[in-house]
Order: structure tokens, then sequence, then C-alpha cells
């Protein structure tokens, strides 16, 4: 079927699953382009498949006559791409999660209807021959009205220090009640326990009530003795159980209920039957189905409907975790431009920009003002009247002190320091913004991991403060800091390239752009 179609599909990304996605499409015939920025990585998939086009950006690839796209690539990319590709009016399947919250995934929804594409997520296991397999049982009535089912997705590691146990399991679980039972749940309730890292948790049992009495468990965790991938369904005439990690991955469907019998419950024990599934690999039929229908057929399988349905599960069981209560599904609230992590706090009389991101444990308090398409990380605080411009990055661990200004496109790494007063007591405390120094940071610079700047100063343009460095004065634009104090040791291009040594002239290696000096301080040589 796929040969036939002989359509030209670009892969986005070219990591651990990228390149499952990159061979997959190469057995199946479709593999045509490939777009990598990494340059290593680049140069390994162009050694091992000289025969395609590999692209460092994706604007060049939307140039050439693809079929289809799919994106897999880290998920805070996914809006971006995708809506890049939609907005060429080109057919994507996007590696889960659609989105990083359900508002930017119904934005992609809309986005691929508006422009008439197929738009179809990566939820693999709908694909798997076993699950398509309990599906058609259960359609079928073998197990008669289904009651109730429950996951185990269950091993030993990898810890995430990004996400939580339910944000990296789970997604998977929710993906396939959701496809078996075909409606939304009515109350949801998570609880689980945080062992290895304070903040994120490390198990989690979901409880998802459906209409109809019909109810989910979901437990996951990767701090357990052995690997477990088991899904069982009760049902009125019987109970299936499917263990994906088991060495024969047997599907068994048992003859075992409760009867009423003359007004008691009576235990039926019947014979166990293991049932035959189509062989195949799950990623292999996903494609498939996704180049099968690249022509604009309907997606039935893995489409925005389902994925937004599992985003909108998944904030509701991170409310009902951090809040320790069960959460109902409330009529759909107006999308805020902005997104706010349930565990996060925003304080009134604040202004947030469009497309800005605000991640667990951090705290907005009033009067700061952030710009658009901002992203603050894990345990941010943004004290009051703190100005922070457009496109600006906080990572995890920064407090941003009153006083503190942030100019478009600042770069603030992880645990690095800011102050505003230069001769603090706590038996003499010296608040309010009169007793503050300010501090600017200009435009474009970045400050590295645990850097410290002391209080008055201001920061250039483009400047690169160095991991750990102290700031005791200011830094002029373009500058190359390191040190504790600090001092300037080169300069750095608007790419963030440091620049070769240069008496009056220098050229970026990286991006061209040309510089010269004047009075000991960099200028674009324009």
């Amino acid at each position: 079927m796929v040969g036939s179609l002989s359509k030209k599909i670009c892969v986005v990304g070219a990591g651990r699953w990228g390149r499952n996605h990159i061979r997959t499409l190469k057995q199946l015939s479709c593999l045509a382009g490939v777009v990598e920025a990494n340059p290593k990585a680049a140069d390994e998939v162009r050694k091992e498949y000289p025969e395609i086009q590999t692209f460092e950006d994706l604007g060049d690839a939307l140039g050439q006559d693809f079929d289809g796209f799919v994106v897999a690539t880290p998920a805070e990319t996914h809006h971006e791409l995708a809506t890049r590709i939609l907005d060429c009016k080109k057919p994507v399947l996007v590696e889960k999660p659609l989105a990083l919250t359900a508002v930017e995934a119904r934005e992609l929804q809309q986005l691929a209807q508006k422009n008439g594409v197929n738009l179809m997520v990566g939820h693999v296991l709908l694909f798997h021959p076993a699950i398509r397999k309990i599906k058609e049982l259960v359609k079928s009535g073998k197990i008669g009205k289904l009651q109730y089912l429950y996951s185990n997705r269950l091993n030993l590691g990898t810890v995430r220090t990004e996400e939580n146990i339910l944000w990296s399991f789970a997604p998977h679980d929710i993906s396939i009640f959701q496809h078996l039972i075909g409606s939304f749940p009515i109350e949801v309730v998570s609880r689980g326990g945080a062992f290895v890292q304070a903040h994120l948790h490390d198990s989690t049992l979901t409880i998802l009530t459906y209409p109809e009495n019909v109810v989910g468990h979901i437990f996951v965790s990767w701090l357990h003795p052995y690997k477990e991938h088991r899904l069982v369904l009760i049902g009125s005439k019987g109970m299936l159980s499917f263990d994906d990690a088991s060495g024969d991955k047997k599907l068994f469907f048992y003859e075992k209920g409760i009867d009423w019998v003359e007004g008691e419950p009576i235990k039926r024990e019947g014979p166990t039957e293991t049932i035959p599934y189509a062989a195949g690999m799950p990623l292999a039929e996903e494609l498939k189905y996704f180049v099968a229908h690249i022509e604009g057929d309907p997606i039935e399988i893995a489409g925005p409907r389902g994925a937004i349905e599992v985003l909108d599960i998944l904030e509701l069981a991170t409310k009902s975790l951090l809040s320790e209560r069960e959460v109902t599904p409330g009529p759909d609230q107006p999308a805020r431009p902005f997104f706010v992590h349930p565990s996060s706090y925003v304080d009134e009389n604040v202004e947030i920009g469009e497309g800005t991101k605000i991640w667990h444990f951090s705290h907005v308090q009033s009067g700061a003002r952030i710009g658009r398409n901002c992203s603050l990380g894990q345990n941010v605080t943004v004290a009051p009247n703190v100005v922070i411009g457009d496109h600006v990055k906080s990572q995890n661990n920064v407090s941003i002190y009153e006083g503190v200004t942030l100019e478009d496109y600042v770069f603030c790494g992880p645990s690095m320091v800011f102050t505003n007063v230069r001769d603090p007591r706590a038996k003499y405390p010296q608040r309010g913004s009169e007793h503050y120094h300010p501090t600017r940071v200009k435009e474009g610079a970045s400050i590295g991991a645990n850097a410290t700047l002391i209080c008055g100063n201001t920061i250039g343009r483009h400047a690169l403060i160095g991991a750990g460095a102290v700031i005791t004065r200011d830094v002029c634009d373009y500058a190359l800091m390191l040190g504790a104090p600090a001092t300037r040791v080169g300069w750095v291009c608007e790419c963030g390239q440091v620049l070769p040594e240069l008496s009056n002239l220098a050229t970026c290696p990286r991006c061209g752009r040309k510089y010269r000096v004047e009075e000991e301080r960099l200028v674009p040589d324009v």
C-alpha cells in the first residue's frame, strides 16, 4: 500500500526517537529528507543515508517538494515547528505530546483544519497490533460491557529531571484508555510520591471515572524492581490481559466474572484462551497509516482530538496531584494567551505577554511585567515591579529581584544570581525601591550558570557572562566576561560565537557579521 503511494517524507530531528522514524521510513521506501541542526548528528545521517537530502534549518526543507513531515524533536519545540509546517499546508505527524499545553494543541488543530491538511500525533501504542486486537474484541462484545480497566507502566529508571512520572509515562496509557472507551472522564484523582527529587513525583496512581460507571486506574513508576507494561480490561462477560514487557507478549482472555444467581453473586471460573493477533511493529504501522492518509483522508486514529484529550486529562491529573483532591472537568474557559503550570502562582496585577510559559513551582509577584514568548523554568521567582522583555529565557532556580530589568532575548542560565542591595543586614533590612540599586541586562545578553551579578551595574547588548563569573562593574556590548571578579577576556558575536583575536576588524566565523574596535569597544562594521 505504501509503496504504491510513493510519498516523500522529511523527518525533522535526528535524535534517538527521530532515528527510529528515519530508519523505519527508509524501510518503507518513503524517506526523502532529514532536518537536523546538530552537525555531528547530521553527518551521521549523511553517512548512513547518502541518497537523501539533509537540511540544517526547517525553512530550507519547506521549500522542497516533500509530501509530508514528521516532527521528532524535543516537546517544547513541537508547537513552533508544527505551526511552520501547517502554515505551508503540508501534512505533519508530530511526536507526542502534540504540544506542552492543551491550549497550544487546539491552536494546531484549528490551523490544520483552516489549511485543509492532516495533523497526526505519535501515540504509537494505538498502532500496536495487540492494542488494535483489544479494541476489536471490546467492540465485538467479547468481554461484555466494559466495567473496569487498569494499566501498570513500571520500570527502574531512567529518572527524568525535567518532568515527573505522570507526564513521562502516563500519556501512553491515557491515550489507550481514550481509544478504548471513547468518552471523557467525569472525575480525575491522582496521588503519588516524590522520593528521589523533592519536586518531582516518581510514582503516581491516577483514577479516571468515566460515564456509565467505567473506572480506570493508571499506576506509573520509575522506582520499581521489575519492568511491567500490563493492561487489564474487566467486562461483564470476561477479562483481557496483555503485558508488553513479557517475553512472549501474549494476549489472554479469561472467561471469569461474577454472575448473579437467585440474587446471590456467584464467581464464574471459565477457561483461559490465548488470543492471536497480527504481527507488526507499532512505529511501522503508525507511519504506514500516516502515509496512506497523506492525501487528506480523515485521520481516525491518533488525530489531534485524541491528543488534546490526553493533554486535558494530564492537566487535570496534575491539578489533582498537587492539590491532593479530586478534580472534575468544567466548561471550557477562554484560552489564556500564555501558560502557567498548575504548581505555580501568579499574583494579581501582573502583565504576561502572549506565548509566555511559566513552569513548575514558580512565582510571579504583583506589579511584574513579562513580555511575549518568554520561558521561565522551574522554581523561578519574579519579584514585584520587575520588567522582562520579549523572548527572554530563564532557566531553573533563578530569582529576578526588584530593580532588575531584562531586555529582549536575554538568557539567564540555571542558578545564576541577581542582587539588589549592596550591604545587606538581617538586623537592618533595606526594603523598598529607594534602597535598591537597579540592574539592567540589555538585549541579547547571556548569563551563564551560577554567575553572580552585583547590583547597580549594566550588562551590555549581546555580552556573554561565563559560568560562575562575578560581575562587579558595568559590562560593555559584546564582551566575554570570565572569572571572579570578572574581567573581559575577549569579544563575542551577536550570534554567540567567540570572535578571533582582533586589533581592529573581525568577521564572525559562524554567521559572517563584521565588527571593528572603537575606543576599546566593539561595534558592528556596517
